[in-house]
């Protein structure tokens, strides 16, 4: 019984009030303050003119505080594409006042601007505003562990290769709850990218159960949202599926919820670009505390181009209903996936390639995150029958993402577990 009291308190139901709107954010994305090629105030001004409410800069194991500077020549040569140089556009931006250079050794150098700097050029009430953040970038052995914390207000400083993948995962985000309770502040903890190196499984993510968010979708192509043929139950959405089973099931503990996010590195050409996935938070106003707060209780959805305007679920009814917010000329199907309380708990030790970080590989059955019903409605609608273990569904669209991550990539859009 208890646990169905906390599952409830995470499940608000997200109908329209005057006290509450849909925010536009992305927690993933970087600069040259670590391996980014731009500098963080024309990435900010980037995410504001898009449209953005707001945009978590999430440079790797570092904050944007402090001084640092750096050589015009190495900014040049993460450019990638080419046309003018990053350093002249930034001077046409924001102008030769704004933007600070030295000569060093016969080398133009390039002063980064901190967040507190930059953050009042940008940030408006209830229109667009700045939340600090940082990759947290760990490892064990070969296995890149990356954990992005959002709202923190000092660097945390990365844990590597500790007893296994899972034990450094779970101390890496131990080590951000016990920033948020010195401080008092909120702070999110996402896994990044399981797939990236191939680092991390379904069942890695089922068993740190510190853990409560990873990233379905991550628009970095290099991160394989798709998981590869040669790795079984590999997919992000597989992995979700199996992960929040395991966890529902057979651990007692709540799902996950999937974020979509731009990781982007790219901001003069080149494959990892920004615009491609993020989260609209439900939340009574703009402001980092109540940001994260809302997101810890599931209330929000991830996208890559399809908008939603309400999503509710009631659990004395256990109804799940969405209203997608339509486009002339467009059509969406949407599908209901979850996992039945029966499903075969079997599983099957498959070997990895050689060189992967995970030698072994566990084979989940093919009850596990089925298709519980579709619909071609702008309204859809699932009506629970007591017999899943959760419910999440998946809207796609029939157009192509506006900046697609790999060629014809549809735009989609996903809302959490509910129905635990």
């Amino acid at each position: 019984m208890r646990f169905i009291l906390i599952a409830a308190l995470l499940l608000p139901s997200f109908l329209p009030a005057e006290d509450l709107r849909w925010f536009k954010g992305n927690t993933h994305a970087h600069s040259l303050w670590s391996d980014g090629n731009d500098f963080p105030d024309m990435i900010s001004a980037w995410y504001k003119e898009q449209g953005y409410h707001f945009l978590a800069l999430s440079d790797h194991n570092t904050l944007a505080a402090g001084e640092r500077w750096v050589k015009e020549s190495v900014i040049e040569k993460k450019k990638i594409a080419l046309g003018p140089k990053v350093l002249d556009k930034y001077k046409a931006r924001f102008g030769n006042e704004w933007v600070e250079t030295r000569e060093v050794s016969g080398n133009t150098e390039v002063r980064l601007k901190t967040l507190e700097e930059y953050r009042p050029r940008f940030e408006e009430p209830g229109k667009f505003l700045l939340v600090q953040a940082e990759e947290i970038s760990a490892g064990f052995g070969k296995a890149p562990i990356h954990i992005n914390a959002i709202n923190v207000s000092t660097a945390i400083q990365p844990i590597k290769d500790l007893v296994s993948i899972r034990e450094t995962i779970r101390t890496n985000l131990q080590a951000v709850a016990e920033q948020a309770s010195k401080t008092g502040n909120p702070i999110m903890a996402h896994i990044n990218h399981p797939n990236f190196r191939w680092a991390l499984t379904a069942d890695d993510l089922a068993h740190v159960i510190e853990d409560r968010f990873f990233e379905i979708f991550n628009g970095h192509p290099g991160t394989l949202n798709e998981g590869h043929p040669d790795r079984v139950d590999s997919t992000h959405e597989r992995i979700w599926d199996i992960a929040n089973t395991i966890r529902i099931s057979e651990l007692k503990q709540p799902p996950l919820f999937g974020l979509a996010t731009d990781d982007s590195h790219n901001y003069h050409g080149g494959t990892v670009t920004p615009g491609r996935g993020w989260v609209m938070v439900h939340a009574a106003k703009l402001d980092a505390d109540a940001l994260v707060t809302a997101m810890q209780k599931g209330a929000f959805y991830s996208s890559t181009g399809v908008s939603l305007d309400d999503i509710h679920f009631d659990p004395s009814s256990r109804r799940l209903q969405i209203k997608i917010q339509a486009k002339a000329g467009v059509k969406y199907r949407t599908e209901f996936r979850g996992t039945r309380k029966n499903y075969d708990r079997a599983v099957k030790e498959v070997p990895s390639p050689a060189g992967d970080p995970q030698p072994i590989r566990l084979q989940h059955g093919d009850d596990i995150g089925i298709l519980l019903a579709s619909s071609d409605s702008l309204e859809p609608f699932y009506q629970l029958t007591g017999d899943e273990l959760y419910v999440r569904a998946v809207i796609v669209s029939d157009q192509v993402m506006t900046n697609p991550y790999a060629p014809g990539q549809k735009q989609q859009a996903w809302t959490q577990p509910v129905g635990w």
